[in-house]
């Protein structure tokens, strides 16, 4: 089935044709620039984004996989979960295109979407399975008991870890979005330099929180010369008390549940350092750990799109009344 995916819950304008599990098209129209200058995402900006370039996106992800609007079948879009103005442009267009196409509409809570990045990079991933949906927006570590079947096991209480990096980035002048530029420099940098605080750590909860690491950061060196701190040690420090949370939890997560295996996926999977981590963590533990692929770790549509297909296949098919809901708990859609 030829599904056409819709993405716009945050910064990205994505659409993407995919069809039985194979990527036609994964078109991304990036707003990290226009964003930059605030230092973070402004909700109302990025959906006036949204607004100005979805037709185009939309054409551009037909057109490049040589396919024309009415070869689509289906029409899936993320309606649950990210920022409200930006979920309307998108949940808009799906409901256009399937209403004017005459086909199936289908609504996709946005972690999900993430969950099934996963199965596009390994269609072998293993049932069940632990995943960590790590990004600017979410932390979240769910049990994946089948395809569209879930336990949220812990969630962040605060920020979430890609915004925690984002807000060091920006205090320590870095720019925005500031999680690659720490982990380059973390490379530069010794990640014992400064013993920060790992948060729950003691805790047998499998929830995550980053505002007393950001916060221990900040009133370490606020009253320091910033043109004299030693950034790099700093990031490379930081960047471990992060990774460290990540892995530390997940692994607990997955012991709990007694699975084989752990899924990364989300904006922050790309980190280089979590990336060994786990990978180490994972030989030493005897877990099989999985990384989304690159270009489908960030917001996308054919995460979206293969989300869709796998929720056509179970007759879950949306009305014309599809609205958009931005705190949709993951359990809810399961």
């Amino acid at each position: 089935m030829l599904v056409l995916g819709i993405e716009t819950s945050c910064d990205e304008t994505a659409a993407a044709l995919v069809s039985d599990g194979a990527i036609l098209s994964n078109v991304i129209a990036s707003q990290v620039d226009l964003h930059a200058r605030f230092g973070g995402v402004v909700p109302e900006v990025a959906a006036r984004k949204h607004v100005e370039v979805i037709g185009y996106v939309v054409k551009e992800a037909v057109d490049s996989a040589g396919k024309t609007l009415g070869d689509i079948e289906a029409v899936a879009v993320t309606s649950k979960y990210g920022l409200i103005g930006c979920l309307l442009v998108g949940v808009a267009a799906a409901k256009s295109l399937a209403y004017t196409l005459d086909v199936p509409l289908v609504g996709v809570h946005h972690i999900e979407g993430h969950i099934f990045a996963n199965a596009l990079s390994h269609p072998r991933l293993p049932m069940p399975h632990v995943c960590l949906t790590v990004s600017g927006g979410h932390t979240m570590l769910v049990l994946v008991k089948d395809k569209c079947k879930y336990e949220v096991l812990g969630n962040t209480l605060d920020d979430a870890a890609g915004e925690a990096f984002d807000k060091i980035a920006k205090f320590l002048g870095l720019g925005f979005p500031g999680g690659p530029t720490i982990d380059r420099l973390s490379a530069q940098g010794d990640r014992a330099a400064f013993n920060f605080s790992r948060s729950l750590s003691k805790s047998k909860r499998l929830d995550f929180s980053f505002s007393g690491l950001k916060t221990a950061v900040v009133n370490m060196f606020k009253d320091k010369d910033k043109a004299l701190l030693p950034v790099p040690d700093i990031a490379a420090s930081f960047q471990e008390a992060v990774v460290d949370h990540l892995v530390s939890k997940t692994l607990q997560g997955a012991a709990r549940k007694g699975v084989s295996a752990i899924a990364v996926t989300g904006g922050v999977a790309m980190n280089s350092r979590l990336r060994q981590v786990f990978s180490e963590a994972g030989r030493r533990e005897g877990y099989q750990v999985l990384f989304t692929r690159p270009e489908l770790c960030g917001d996308n549509a054919a995460m979206v799109a293969a989300a869709g297909t796998a929720r056509l296949a179970y007759g879950d098919v949306a009305g014309l009344d599809l609205s958009a809901t931005p705190g949709v708990p993951l359990e809810s859609v399961a």
